[in-house]
């Protein structure tokens, strides 16, 4: 990729690279090797036997501090929690911190895939996600700032009180996000996929509650998170429609069309589950074909030789029996600046299932690139265990896994972009960014993860508990790519 560069970092090689910059001397909190930053003094750090002070890693005056991001100091968290006493600083344990550097054009990103280790309290847990975000984000060449962030949570009950917590500390950075009741399949209370950008050219914006501008190069990414129906919406396709029209009223709110989104998700509770007869997921889909038909009719959705394009999107299963629904947009006047709509070889788009799947088909494109001058970033819709329009290798985890795989790869293939009119321009499993994989059964997830190492390599991931559109189909899997055109 002309101009640019791509980086992992891995639990075990961040983990070998902070130990061999810390020195045995007390460090000041700003020292990038500093592993807990501002965090308590007297906790443990990650592999030592003694505490932080008593190794000599930490400054003894660090401390929670309101020098940062409105961060709060013994102060009040929402309504009244207190950072001292029950919800102290956690033990100096960094999270599994899986992280991709991606250097374009000047615009250094990040994306960030945080896998608190299972010790201690939700709240215990989302401090040293936060800890381990400051040190990832303190290590890069250039001020960064998050701009959105997908929290999943073991539990709906523990959801204020995380999302008061970090409120409190980006205070008004606080980046979009969503907050999913998708429990992390390591039995911890939370993980966290985060992008965060910098750069001399990069601006970022807060203009509403989970509304985050990006502007740079004569372009503006717009980030939506965190809509959902009120408790009247007493169904699936009231929820829906609800939420589709409420990202019709952010987007005129900061001058944005549909036509301008390439990527959508859809949290579903009981995605699975029957209403009056009909599955909900099933219901989705209606409200989703509604809402983009009369789009379409207005002449405000995005158009091909092949007819509406779609954007990528996911739609997954979450527990209770709501809705969240989040999107990504991009405007810009650049004439070099297109949205491609991929589509599998080996499978039925989507929006041609027949019938029998559901009685409007889900209407999202397969992948969705974004391609720039001389690069093209691959957003990859939510894939699985399915070839043509038929869910295979029932009741098989590890096939399906492997299928699931295969489909990314064939989807990203240097010949299936060829095939939409890009030729030398494509992606290997290796050349992700990152990825997210739900798994249906947690019984499942050694087997599946054994073969995501297998088949990705050290690649950033999240593997969530989380329901699958279609009874017989075990996992899913989205994930982000980068490549030169």
């Amino acid at each position: 990729m002309n101009d640019s560069k791509r980086e992992h970092a891995t639990p075990c090689d961040r983990a070998s690279a902070q130990a061999a910059d810390l020195s045995t001397a007390p460090q000041s909190p700003d020292h990038h090797g500093a592993v807990c930053y501002r965090m308590n003094p007297e906790k443990r750090m990650l592999g030592e036997q003694g505490t932080c002070l008593q190794t000599g890693r930490c400054s003894p005056t660090v401390s929670v501090d309101s020098t940062k991001r409105g961060m709060l100091s013994g102060g009040s968290i929402g309504n009244g929690q207190f950072v001292n006493g029950d919800n102290a600083m956690p033990p100096c344990l960094l999270s599994e911190q899986q992280h991709s550097v991606i250097d374009i054009g000047g615009v250094h990103r990040v994306a960030l895939m945080i896998t608190p280790q299972n010790h201690g309290t939700a709240i215990d847990q989302a401090w040293e996600a936060i800890s381990t975000i400051r040190v990832i984000l303190n290590q890069q060449p250039v001020p960064m700032k998050m701009v959105q962030q997908t929290v999943f949570v073991r539990t709906a009950e523990d959801i204020p009180a995380i999302r008061r917590l970090f409120e409190a500390y980006f205070g008004e950075e606080t980046p979009a996000a969503n907050y999913i009741v998708q429990p992390p399949c390591g039995n911890q209370s939370l993980a966290i996929e985060a992008w965060a950008i910098g750069g001399e050219s990069v601006q970022v914006s807060f203009p509403d509650a989970d509304v985050v501008t990006v502007d740079y190069d004569a372009m503006r990414w717009i980030y939506f998170s965190g809509i959902t129906p009120p408790p009247s919406a007493a169904n699936s396709y009231e929820q829906s429609a609800f939420c589709f029209s409420e990202l019709d009223r952010r987007l005129n709110r900061v001058g944005v069309t549909f036509s301008e989104i390439p990527r959508v998700w859809l949290y579903q509770g009981g995605i699975t589950e029957t209403e009056q007869g009909v599955e909900r997921y099933r219901e989705l889909n209606r409200a989703r074909t509604d809402y983009f038909d009369a789009k379409a009719s207005s002449g405000a959705m995005k158009t091909s030789d092949r007819g509406v394009v779609y954007p990528a999107s996911t739609g997954i299963g979450t527990g209770g029996n709501g809705l969240v629904l989040s999107a990504m947009a991009l405007q810009s006047t650049r004439t070099d600046v297109h949205l491609v709509a991929l589509e599998n070889p080996g499978q039925t788009s989507a929006f041609d299932y027949e019938k029998r799947f559901s009685i409007k088909s889900p209407k999202f494109s397969r992948a969705m690139a974004v391609v720039v001058d001389d690069y093209a970033t691959i957003w990859i819709s939510g894939t699985a265990s399915i070839l043509d329009s038929e869910s295979v290798h029932i009741g098989d985890i590890e096939k399906q896994t492997h299928q699931t795989i295969d489909n990314i790869e064939s989807l990203i293939a240097e010949e299936n972009l060829a095939r939409h009119g890009f030729k030398g321009c494509g992606a290997t499993l290796q050349e992700l960014a990152k990825v997210r994989v739900y798994i249906k059964h947690a019984k499942d997830y050694e087997k599946c993860r054994a073969i995501c190492e297998a088949r990705f390599g050290p690649l950033p991931i999240i593997y969530a508990n989380a329901d699958v559109c279609r009874p017989d189909l075990l996992v899913e899997i989205e994930g982000v790519a980068f490549t030169s055109v």
